[in-house]
């Protein structure tokens, strides 16, 4: 894979270079709740610029359903990109269209523009080659280079980030090369003990990690919405939490090869309840009581880890010399039910581990609760492309570029 180090060696003064980000940022109407993906491309952007490189940026916000919607426009990542810059960013208003063909023509060397979202053409997701081949043959007419640095997105086979670098010249740039140098340090000569620690909401969405780490990780700590389905497995009443009745059979396979690998589960061993889910917006006292996790109450949910397994979930990181953390172990959005997020956050930071915070939700809620990104080994910008990276699967954007 060739380095966006060598791009830069070879020169790129005057050549217009597509950058494949991810700016899918979080919106409350118009303003960015957490601009962690912005700035983690920012340094590509940055160095390609100065090199004197006329830089196209696209990327995806959202999910449009293949047209134009302006809930999901880039211009206010595109707005943001230039604060972070420190220089005005042009915006086209289309994606292969007249405003994208004018501005990019326009461009001077060291100038940067923003594309509007990719996913306003149908061509960018279809699963219909032929068609994600002409859209990315109008992409391929706005540029002489192709940057990969989306790692949020590399797991998708879309006409940006799998069709178009088989068009143009191609190179990964810095956030990519990072991110897949820091899981290579989950699969590759892992230092141990390695800990990981699966929360969110869905345990379907983990099923493939789980079952690739099972041979990888000495611990494995559950929490968050999943964490019903594991104590259903084990026969515990779980009230109206949520709950994956059809997963319940795979979930004690996996306690069971666990058992036998010597692989260490670890499930909450009390958790905070209420009989209804709190008001995310209002933020409303919810008033959760703890209950034990095998003595959950018909009528009550579980929405977070009790304080005894924080302190348990804790003790487990302590000593870990490798830590991967995917997924909030509760309502981390709300302060009643933030603490055990919070918890194992503060594990992290407080251990000599290097701790790789999985992208999504995890990432998010770092940012929310206060922590300094610095603390930990690295948060990743990809949720779903750095799990499906720990399930041993190939990566279309990574296959991409290739050489």
């Amino acid at each position: 894979m060739k380095t966006i180090d060598q791009l830069l060696a070879d020169g790129v003064a005057g050549k217009r270079v597509f950058v494949r980000a991810d700016l899918n940022v979080p919106l409350d109407g118009t303003t960015i709740t957490d601009d962690g993906r912005i700035r983690a491309v920012q340094p590509t952007i940055a160095k390609l610029a100065e090199a004197g490189a006329r830089v196209v940026v696209a990327s995806h916000l959202g999910r449009p359903k293949g047209a134009p919607d302006p809930a999901f426009s880039l211009a206010p990542a595109a707005a943001r990109l230039g604060e972070l810059l420190g220089t005005h960013v042009e915006f086209a208003t289309d994606t292969v269209g007249e405003s994208a063909t004018a501005t990019v023509a326009a461009l001077q060397d060291g100038q940067v523009a923003v594309l509007e979202n990719l996913r306003f053409n149908p061509g960018e997701t279809s699963k219909d080659d032929a068609e994600r081949g002409v859209f990315a043959d109008r992409l391929a007419s706005l540029a002489d280079v192709y940057v990969g640095d989306g790692f949020g997105a590399v797991h998708r086979k879309h006409a940006s980030v799998f069709d178009l670098p088989a068009r143009l010249p191609h190179a990964a740039g810095f956030l990519i090369d990072t991110e897949v140098g820091v899981l290579k340090k989950l699969t590759e000569d892992v230092s141990r003990p390695y800990v990981v620690v699966l929360g969110g909401a869905k345990v379907s969405d983990k099923l493939g990690v789980i079952d690739h780490l099972l041979e990888k990780a000495d611990r494995i700590l559950i929490g968050g919405g999943m964490a019903y389905t594991f104590l259903k497995a084990q026969g515990h009443e779980v009230g109206i939490s949520l709950l994956q009745e059809d997963q319940v059979p795979a979930v004690l396979e996996y306690l069971e090869r666990a058992e036998a690998k010597g692989v260490e589960f670890v499930l909450p061993v009390d958790v905070l309840v209420a009989s209804e889910f709190p008001d995310l917006k209002t933020k409303a006292p919810a008033n959760p009581a703890v209950v034990a996790a095998d003595a959950i109450p018909a009528d009550q949910e579980g929405l977070d880890i009790g304080p005894e397994t924080r302190k348990l979930y804790a003790s487990k990181l302590a000593d870990a010399a490798t830590v991967f953390w995917n997924g909030p172990m509760g309502v981390f959005e709300h302060p009643d039910y933030a603490e055990g997020t919070k918890a194992v956050a503060q594990a992290l930071v407080d251990s000599p581990a290097f701790s790789v915070v999985g992208g999504g939700d995890s990432a998010a809620a770092v940012r929310i609760l206060g922590f300094d990104e610095k603390a930990f080994g690295h948060i990743s910008t990809g949720g779903g492309a750095s799990l499906e990276y720990l399930e041993g699967k190939t990566l279309p954007g990574l296959a991409a570029l290739e050489d």
